[in-house]
Formats: C-alpha cells, sequence, structure tokens
C-alpha cells in the first residue's frame, strides 16, 4: 500500500509484504517502545486486525500476531499491560474512517494463521545487559552471562559462582513481569541435571528482579534476543567481551566472600577455592 497512518507513540508504514512500525520517543512514550525503536512486521507474522473503541475518544487499531511468529510476544507471555501492547496503534476518534479503511485492507492481505513453526519478526539484536537485583545480566548473542551482586545475591549463587551458558546449552526462556511478585528470568537448559531450585533466587541459572531492577523495556528485549538464539541455534550480532575483569571489583567480591566466611554462610574449603578462583580471573 506505501501509506503512513499516524498514531500516539508510533507510526505505522504500510508495505505489500508487511507494516514498518516507528515507535516515538517522549516522555509519555512507553519505555518499551523507545527500547524498541523500530519493528518491521511480516504480513506472514500476522493473522488478524481488529480495530476498537479506545479511551477518552480514541479508536485502537491492532494486530493480532500468530503464536511464535514474534520472539517478544513469545518471551512475554501475555504479561504485557495493554499500555505497552507494541501491536497497538492508538488514533483519535476522527481518524476512525481512516483507520477502517486500513483495517480492511490489512485483512485482504493475510493469508496465514494458527502457530507460526519459526520466528519471522526479528530479535531485538545483541549486545544486551541489564541489571538485576541480585546480579548483572548479558548476553553477547552466543552466551549469556551472570554475574551476582554481593548487595543481593544469595548464598547459594555465591557458592555456586558467577555463571555463563551458551546458547547451546539452552532450551528456552522463563521472564515473568518486574511489575508483579517474584518477578525473574530464568534460563531453561536442555540437560539441567538434578532439579532447578523452585526458587528463583536460589537457582544460578535465574536472577530476579525487584524495584527498579530488571525493568521490561530492558529485561523483556534481552529475553526476546536469547529466545530467538535459542531457537535458532545460531549467533545474533556480537561484541566480544573483555578478556580481563576490573581488579576494583574482584577485591569488593573477596571482601564480600569473606563476610559470608565469617557470617558461617561458607565453609573454609568453599571460601579457599573461591578466592583463588576470583583471584585467577586478574
Amino acid at each position: 500500500m506505501g501509506d503512513v497512518l499516524a498514531g500516539f507513540h508510533a507510526v505505522w508504514e504500510f508495505e505489500s509484504d508487511s507494516v514498518l512500525i516507528r515507535y516515538e520517543r517522549g516522555i509519555r512514550t512507553p519505555k518499551l517502545f523507545q527500547a524498541l525503536g523500530e519493528r518491521r512486521i511480516p504480513l506472514a507474522a500476522v493473522e488478524g486486525v481488529t480495530l476498537a473503541p479506545g479511551r477518552r475518544g480514541t479508536v485502537v487499531l491492532r494486530l493480532r500476531p500468530r503464536p511464535g511468529a514474534d520472539p517478544l510476544m513469545e518471551a512475554a507471555e501475555g504479561q504485557l499491560k495493554e499500555g505497552s501492547d507494541p501491536y497497538r496503534l492508538v488514533l483519535p476518534a476522527e481518524r476512525e474512517t481512516l483507520a477502517e479503511y486500513y483495517a480492511d485492507e490489512l485483512k485482504g492481505l493475510l493469508t496465514e494463521s494458527g502457530p507460526a513453526d519459526r520466528h519471522l519478526v526479528a530479535a531485538p539484536e545483541a549486545p544486551r545487559q541489564f541489571k538485576a537485583y541480585d546480579g548483572k545480566a548479558s548476553f553477547d548473542g552466543t552466551s549469556v552471562q551472570f554475574r551476582w551482586s554481593w548487595t543481593g545475591a544469595s548464598s547459594t549463587k555465591w557458592k555456586a559462582g558467577d555463571q555463563s551458558f551458551t546458547v547451546a546449552e539452552l532450551s528456552g526462556v522463563e521472564w515473568r513481569s518486574p511489575e508483579v511478585f517474584e518477578g525473574h528470568l530464568r534460563l531453561i537448559r536442555r540437560s539441567p541435571g538434578p532439579a532447578a531450585p523452585a526458587q528463583p533466587d536460589q537457582d544460578p541459572a535465574a536472577v530476579v528482579f525487584g524495584l527498579g531492577y530488571g525493568p521490561v523495556h530492558e529485561s523483556l528485549p534481552f529475553a526476546a534476543a536469547v529466545l530467538a538464539a535459542v531457537r535458532t541455534r545460531g549467533p545474533v550480532p556480537a561484541i566480544p567481551a573483555p578478556a580481563r575483569r576490573d581488579p576494583a571489583d574482584i577485591a569488593e567480591r573477596i571482601r564480600h566472600l569473606g563476610e559470608l566466611h565469617q557470617a558461617g554462610l561458607v565453609t573454609d574449603e568453599e571460601f579457599s577455592t573461591k578466592k583463588a578462583e576470583l583471584l585467577a580471573e586478574l
């Protein structure tokens, strides 16, 4: 079609085989939209279009993606609030006739429905990182790294040490919104071995969220990028990680390890082993 429809927070550009969505930047624009920036949605990834009345004199044009077609929505699992749905375009009510025209045009171009056998919408690109309550998570396109925070990580995670998981080791990602109680991001391994702890704060393959930690606009694109890489078993664009750790960071970790040792949370042997591992990273 080649036409453009501008609404609140986003502009949709209609093409013959896709809809290009450009999200605006601004103080009132949801942070997730700003983080996404721009997304191209192939019509093959869409199974429906709806137009409905919105709030306060608006109408809402929405695309309904096919299950499994978009790694972002697959990772979200229906947890996004309505205002943060990247497939909604909110317009003034006086533009309803125009919106109805585009809705009808789109419906005439849709040919697919039901679950998709692969991701059809591009995932957010790596590298990705965010700060959780109990550590820092980073993804370079080939592996996920968890570095525990001495102020938030449980003694179980400190004993296990910082974690690294290659894409080949993983079978999926579990994301629970930081906007609900017990929000977390957990990596699901192909060969988990012993049963993983039920509580994510005790699971070295998970990071937990808290107030101000792991916000949706950072942790959800992260989860989607990892999930997409897992599904394809191939890397997304990456940058090399630094070879050496910051000596100040190592010193702080050793100091905290000593506190855990003095409190009786780690044994003499565990303290010596972990301290040697940290010193070896210098």
